[in-house]
């Protein structure tokens, strides 16, 4: 595909739009309940003329665009007074709650390699409801993960589990107001003062709840203290393009102070060209969504805010009690926030949520992780609250209706066949049996998601990581490409890095590298034939589980 010889119509350019947004969940809908924010039309038509005013400013040279370092200082202000900052409290605007949580752990490591340099490899505490942000962040910096259990009635960290798990190269703990899964917050005050007593730095991840807990509070909901008027934290971040309803991509991190913030920023000068220096992770920052989210909240106002948080409470705990009214479910959790998790041991979650989707429900599955269980996910938004009583009425039908148990004869036997498997040794052809088996036929979003879900949920989280990473390898694609779960017609060899001794260096002629250390060519042909030689052991495999499982007998474990 190329870029059209002769430009086309406007029409034509926003037609083809429109067909693109076809298969799109409609959102405006009031019937989703995850990945997007409403706060109705006028807001919306603020946000979008804010941004298009801003679009093309850039906020990567403040003496550029003074525009854009005076939006961001006021935006950065707004958030600190809504989050117990003062005078000192520093930070940054975002593209995203990633980007902020990314840059906290950054400061964290720099902060560290500055006081302790002793420290060889990083250490943070997360409880394992801490945001997959966080694992991102560690992955990129380089920081190991200290994974702390929660309680598994409240869903929330114990401290003392926490300070138990402090070492030598522990720099950072983390703490959730409110995780996402569950819409709880941890005991911030306490983990701040496990913070004081060992000396180490305190995120708060505020993302999804920093921007509503303060007002649920002043309509007299009994909200913990999380922010940063309490003592040991020293950065918190909060999301405005959830429920302060800024267009995507709006978010901020705050620190105690400057001092602090000094370890987020990056500079250049070991280039060629112009100066570089960078607050946040991006360069070139599009000042759209800084100019949308100053708008919003000017426009919104905190009455306006008010209000919209008295519905969601109103709609939040209809919601909870029509579930827990519904006999085949029991929710997970006593959330604060208008998250409402909730799981059944009598019907298969996932089969109920494609029941929901059948219906125009958009709701979100939760995978297990160890002991605890999958679950279907709700984020309440303001267009979500006329239509509570008939997404109630729905689901008590589904879950009246579907049958499946928890679990599938599919699951267990791809479990059985692939769930001790090495994630890191396997090939493509096993990975095509796999999405095969999960029902992932060819380019595209399956229209049901119970198998996949369900495979998802029995597989070791490592290898459903794999998973999902050759599957959606697969996913982005030149269209009208070949069907990218076959093999590839012309394997492209890939550079292996350079010999481990200069002595090993060869000539440099001939058509490649030859043999590994150590191997002959017969060897290495030998090796060639093994993904093959895979391939037809697993259709092997997979033939004898299809004849167990249709003649009733167990599956080998």
């Amino acid at each position: 595909m190329q870029i059209p010889p002769q430009g086309l119509g406007r029409e034509d350019v926003f037609r083809s739009l429109e067909d693109f947004a076809g298969s799109d969940y409609d959102w405006r809908s009031g019937k989703c309940y995850a990945y997007t924010f409403d706060a109705g039309e006028r807001a919306e038509r603020v946000a979008k003329d804010a941004f298009m005013a801003f679009m093309y400013k850039n906020a990567l040279d403040p003496t550029f665009f003074p525009s854009v370092l005076e939006l961001e200082n006021r935006v950065v202000a707004m958030a600190a007074a809504h989050l117990g900052g003062d005078a000192q409290t520093a930070g940054t605007f975002t593209s995203g709650g990633t980007e902020s949580i990314m840059l906290a752990v950054k400061t964290a490591r720099d902060y560290f390699r500055h006081r302790r340099p002793d420290i060889e490899r990083p250490e943070m505490i997360l409880p394992v409801t801490a945001h997959a942000a966080f694992h991102k962040a560690a992955h990129y910096l380089d920081v190991k993960v200290v994974p702390a259990r929660v309680n598994p009635e409240t869903f929330r960290v114990d401290p003392e589990t926490v300070r138990g798990l402090i070492s030598p190269s522990t720099i950072l703990l983390v703490g959730s107001a409110s995780c996402y899964a569950y819409g709880t917050v941890d005991p911030i005050p306490e983990l701040g003062q496990v913070a004081l007593d060992h000396g180490l730095l305190l995120h708060v991840d505020a993302c999804i709840g920093g921007f509503l807990l303060p007002f649920f509070k002043e309509l007299g909901v009994d909200v913990p203290d999380f922010d940063l008027s309490v003592d040991g934290v020293t950065s918190i971040s909060m999301d405005l393009h959830k429920y302060a309803y800024a267009p995507k991509g709006a978010s901020v991190v705050l620190y105690r102070n400057a001092e602090l913030r000094r370890h987020q920023i990056f500079a250049c000068a070991a280039w060629t060209g112009y100066t570089i220096v960078n607050t946040s992770v991006q360069s070139t920052k599009g000042a759209g969504p800084m100019a949308g989210a100053w708008a919003v909240m000017s426009f919104i106002g905190r009455d306006g805010y008010r209000e919209i948080a008295r519905a969601l409470l109103d709609a939040t705990r209809r919601l909870k009690q029509g579930i827990a009214e519904i006999p085949q479910l029991r929710l997970l959790g006593d959330s604060e926030m208008p998250l409402i998790a909730f799981t059944s041991d009598e019907v298969n979650v996932f089969h109920v949520i494609d029941a929901m989707s059948s219906r125009g429900w958009h709701i979100q599955p939760q995978l297990r992780l160890d002991d605890y269980r999958e679950c279907i996910h709700l984020s309440v938004n303001p267009s979500n609250t006329e239509h509570t009583e008939a997404m109630l009425r729905d689901l008590r039908e589904v879950c009246a209706k579907v049958k499946a148990p928890r679990g599938s004869k599919l699951a267990s036997a791809v479990s059985a066949t692939f769930g001790r498997l090495d994630p890191d040794r396997l090939n493509d052809a096993i990975f095509n049996k796999m999405i095969g088996m999960a029902g992932m036929k060819g380019v595209g979003v399956p229209e049901k998601m119970a198998d996949i879900n369900d495979i998802m949920n029995v597989l070791p989280p490592r290898l459903s990581e794999r998973l999902l990473i050759e599957f959606v390898n697969r996913l982005f694609v030149q269209p009208g490409g070949d069907d990218a779960l076959d093999p590839p017609r012309r394997r492209i060899r890939l550079p292996q890095g350079p010999p481990a001794h200069v002595g090993d260096l060869g000539s440099g002629s001939g058509p490649g590298p030859g043999p590994g250390p150590g191997r002959s060519s017969s060897t290495d042909a030998v090796l060639a034939r093994l993904p093959g030689l895979a391939g037809a052991a697993l259709d092997a495999a997979r033939r004898i589980r299809d004849r167990l499982v249709d003649l009733g007998l167990p599956i080998p474990r």
